[in-house]
């Protein structure tokens, strides 16, 4: 144990993470130079694509150091604010963490969040500020603001180039001498192991990568997971390097991998302990490890499969996404338009993306996805509370004392010749200014107080554009607080659509109704009678647009003749688009769903 160090790189969103790892990777030898591609432990296709990570990567290398043979066991993170959860599974698994600060961008928002998780887990923290080799680098600047953020003297601060390799072997010295060794009670000796991740495989059953607390396990022995009761066979364990590498035991300090057998995805937890089976109906006086705060979905969509028979499909797709992603909660629902789906529980807007993006690549579904909205509490005359999580829960205005919705505290790092502009952008959230405070002169942190529903509405994009891709932000909850809310009912052709029902702030209900009846128009086919697009609040129309009928020439065979022969046809035709509007229904396609949803 005393020559193990389990770390973990944490940072901002492209701050260079995964290219740090790369070199580590290389320095200690753990990949073939033949095989080795850049980003290397974003193996997903979409975490190349976007040049993210979005799931953490545990890897183990070998080192001598001085000469001594050293087990480095690295966790890569992601740094996206929508993927915090899994920066605090790696955090618990691990004694220390790399910060690292991108030297042309300096500290951003999700860096002060990660470092505060790290420092909770009261891990050793080496300070890092790569891409020194940039025309854009502010290096001294960088040292700076991290000197003073972390209180130590600038020259312990490693300056590296994880893209050219400079001083990178400094990192893995720095790893070996600051990091401390794992902990071991000698009283406890019971094998005890905490689940930090997991994957299916339909082998081998349900994966659980681990961190090995006390004692240690042997290939084929008998295991049984804490929490869920559940006792099972051990099909295989070892470590990843980074493929998998099957070992005969796992020792006590070590990360590595458990092929438990068990086919039910649901039964294996993140957060739950590992112990040996002890027979059916023996009590252990075993205790568990404490597992991870369960995260808080604050944002919900619903998704429906574009094809009705792939709903057990996408049952199954959700369970197995679920195992590598704990965040993830879901629930069975129906919509007469749609069909059966699931409303889903998210961390945030790119979650939503992420998750959609990988059940139609790696499943092959297309989906139909709702609008994201976020959960409310209303309390009726009784005062008793009720959850909201869509619109189709909302209950009449008449019963509703008063209502409840989700508030966050917004950071916002951005160069100080921005800040007009973002102020701007943060005063239309309808929140609460809170403070302005300089990291630098030329650097400052606005600390906003705001609905969630205006984080979900496309912030992230917004303060992006106005501050040229300089400005970052991270959130964190601060609990439920009054609003004056509504539900909006959008009605076509005299049928109320609950599939584009929404919540909305009683004061902004024109614009949004607005905004969505002129872009149904758009979207919806012309009929053969004119179609009422309303929004509706309380039986009160806000917002009305119309689509003209789809006009046919009936007059276009006569020649000649009296006016009066084109006037009855005309009449006719009309007395028949008439009652055609009386019978009929509009057919809303699912590419309209679609289009509303992304507005």
């Amino acid at each position: 144990m005393e020559n193990i160090r389990n770390f973990c790189i944490i940072s901002h969103i492209d701050h260079g993470k995964s290219t740090l790892a790369d070199r580590l990777l290389e320095l200690t030898k753990t990949i073939d130079p033949k095989k080795m591609t850049p980003q290397f432990l974003d193996s997903m296709d979409l975490e190349r694509e976007k040049g993210i990570t979005i799931k953490l990567k545990p890897v183990r290398m070998n080192y001598n150091f001085q000469g001594k043979d050293y087990i480095l066991n690295l966790v890569d993170t992601p740094g996206h604010v929508d993927f915090s959860y899994e920066v605090s599974r790696s955090l618990a698994a691990v004694e220390g963490a790399v910060l690292l600060i991108d030297a042309t961008q300096g500290i951003q928002a999700q860096t002060l969040a990660n470092l505060e998780l790290a420092k909770k887990q009261n891990l050793a923290i080496i300070p890092v500020v790569n891409k020194i080799d940039s025309p854009q680098a502010k290096v001294e600047e960088a040292v700076e603001e991290m000197s003073n953020l972390l209180n130590v003297m600038p020259d312990e601060i490693l300056q590296i180039s994880a893209k050219n390799g400079t001083n990178v072997e400094q990192v893995l010295h720095a790893v070996i001498e600051k990091v401390p060794a794992p902990k071991h009670e000698e009283n406890k000796n019971d094998f005890r192991a905490l689940i930090f991740d997991s994957e299916f495989d339909s082998f081998k059953g349900v994966i659980a990568f681990v961190r090995v607390i006390d004692g240690e396990i042997n290939d084929r022995e008998k295991i049984e997971l804490f929490a869920a009761k559940t006792p099972a066979e051990v099909k295989e364990i070892g470590y990843l390097n980074p493929t998998f590498s099957a070992k005969q035991k796992l020792s006590k300090g070590e990360i590595g991998y458990i092929a438990t057998g068990i086919k039910e995805p649901g039964k294996v937890r993140a957060g739950d302990t590992i112990i040996k089976w002890h027979g059916p109906n023996v009590k252990t006086q075993i205790e568990p490890l404490p597992g991870y705060q369960e995260p808080r979905p604050m944002v919900f969509a619903s998704l429906y499969p574009e094809n009705p028979d792939d709903f057990d499909l996408l049952k199954v797709a959700l369970s197995k996404l679920k195992l590598n992603d704990p965040a993830l909660v879901f629930e069975p629902e129906m919509k007469e338009a749609l069909g059966r789906g699931f409303n889903c529980g998210f961390l945030g807007t790119l979650h939503i993306e992420i998750v959609s993006e990988r059940l139609e690549r790696e499943f092959g579904l297309d989906l139909v996805i709702s609008t994201p909205s976020v959960v409310y509490k209303i309390f009726d005359q009784k005062d008793v509370e009720t959850p909201i999580y869509s619109a189709a829960d909302w209950p009449e205005q008449s019963s509703i004392r008063r209502t409840e919705e989700p508030w966050v505290s917004l950071e916002v790092i951005a160069p100080s010749s921005h800040m007009g502009k973002l102020m701007e952008i943060l005063k239309d959230l309808r929140g609460n200014y809170v403070e302005t405070n300089y990291l630098t002169p030329e650097r400052a942190i606005i600390i906003f107080e705001t609905p969630l529903r205006g984080i979900i509405a496309n912030l992230y994009d917004k303060i992006k554009t106005a501050s040229q891709g300089y400005a970052s932000m991270n959130y964190k909850m601060l609990g439920f607080r009054p609003g004056k809310l509504v539900k909006m009912e959008i009605w076509i052709a005299g049928h109320k659509e609950e599939a584009f029902s929404r919540i909305v702030a009683e004061d902004e209900a024109y614009q949004e109704g607005k905004k969505i009846v002129e872009k149904l128009k758009d979207v919806l086919p012309a009929e053969q009678f004119s179609v009422a697009l309303q929004a509706i609040i309380g039986g009160k129309v806000i917002a009305r647009e119309t689509i003209k009928a789809r006009r046919k020439d009936v007059t276009g065979y006569l020649y000649g003749g009296d006016v009066t022969r084109k006037r009855k046809l005309l009449e006719k035709q009309k007395r028949g688009k008439k009652l055609m509007k009386q019978k009929g229904s509009v057919n809303i396609p699912s590419k309209a769903f679609l289009e509303i949803f992304r507005t």
